[in-house]
C-alpha cells in the first residue's frame, strides 16, 4: 500500500480499528488506549524490517517466557539505530510521550512468529512506566484488553502493519493485555489472518528510577 494511502487510514471511524463491550469502556480507554493506523509508510516500515532482520535471524524462536506469558517468539533489547530508524522512533516519541516523561534508553524487539501469542498478563510497575507505545509490522493482529476486576469490560485493538498502538494508566494496569493466536484472531466479525508479526515497543522510565537503573524485563506486548 502506498504511503499516502496509508496515512488515509487514519481519516476512518475509530471503531474501524478500536471496539469494545459497551460505551462505559470505550469512553473510559478513549485516550489510554490508542490506535493510529497509517503511521508508518511502506518506506519506513521496510526501513525497520530490513534494519531488525539480520539481528532477529540469529536467534531461535522460543517457546517459554521469564514470566509465561509468550509462545513462539524471539526478542532482544535494541539502542543503536540507524539514523532513518531513528527517525521514526522520535515520531514515537512525540506521539506518545509527554515532555516531561524519560523513556527506557533501550527499545523492546518482540517478533512471533504466524502461530505464536502472548497471554493475558498486566506488566509490572517494576518494568516499565507508564505509558508503553508499539508499532506493528509484517502482519495484522488484535490485542485484547480484559479489565482483572470485571472480566465483562472488555476492548479490541486492530494493529494492521504500519500502526502504532498507545496503552497509557488504566489500560497499563487495570486491564490485562493479550495478542490473540492465529485461530482465534477476529475483529468483531471480521477474520484476521495471523502471519510473522514484529513489535518495536518503546517505554517510559519506572516512576521513581533514573536512567541508569538495573535491567528491566521487558514487557510482552
Amino acid at each position: 500500500m502506498a504511503a499516502s494511502g496509508r496515512l488515509a487510514l487514519g481519516t476512518l471511524p475509530r471503531s474501524s480499528w478500536v471496539r469494545g463491550s459497551g460505551p462505559a469502556v470505550l469512553s473510559r480507554l478513549r485516550d489510554a488506549a490508542l490506535v493510529r493506523p497509517g503511521f508508518l509508510s511502506t518506506a519506513e516500515e521496510e526501513t525497520l524490517s530490513r534494519e531488525l532482520e539480520p539481528e532477529l535471524r540469529r536467534r531461535r524462536y522460543e517457546y517459554a517466557h521469564w514470566d509465561a506469558a509468550i509462545h513462539g517468539f524471539r526478542e532482544t533489547e535494541k539502542s543503536r539505530w540507524s539514523e532513518a530508524s531513528r527517525a521514526i522512533l522520535q515520531r514515537v516519541q512525540a506521539a506518545a510521550f509527554s515532555p516531561g516523561q524519560t523513556l527506557l534508553p533501550s527499545v523492546h524487539v518482540l517478533d512471533l512468529e504466524p502461530r505464536g501469542y502472548i497471554k493475558p498478563h498486566v506488566d509490572s510497575i517494576k518494568f516499565c512506566g507508564a505509558t508503553i507505545a508499539g508499532l506493528s509490522l509484517l502482519s495484522p493482529s488484535v490485542m485484547r484488553l480484559v479489565h482483572t476486576q470485571e472480566p465483562g469490560e472488555w476492548l479490541e485493538l486492530l494493529l494492521e502493519p504500519g500502526s502504532l498502538y498507545i496503552l497509557r494508566g488504566s489500560a497499563r494496569y487495570d486491564f490485562s493485555h493479550e495478542i490473540l493466536r492465529d485461530e482465534e484472531s477476529f475483529f468483531g466479525g471480521r477474520r484476521v489472518p495471523r502471519g510473522r508479526r514484529i513489535s518495536v515497543i518503546c517505554r517510559s522510565l519506572p516512576e521513581g528510577m533514573g536512567p541508569g537503573g538495573p535491567g528491566q524485563p521487558p514487557p510482552a506486548c
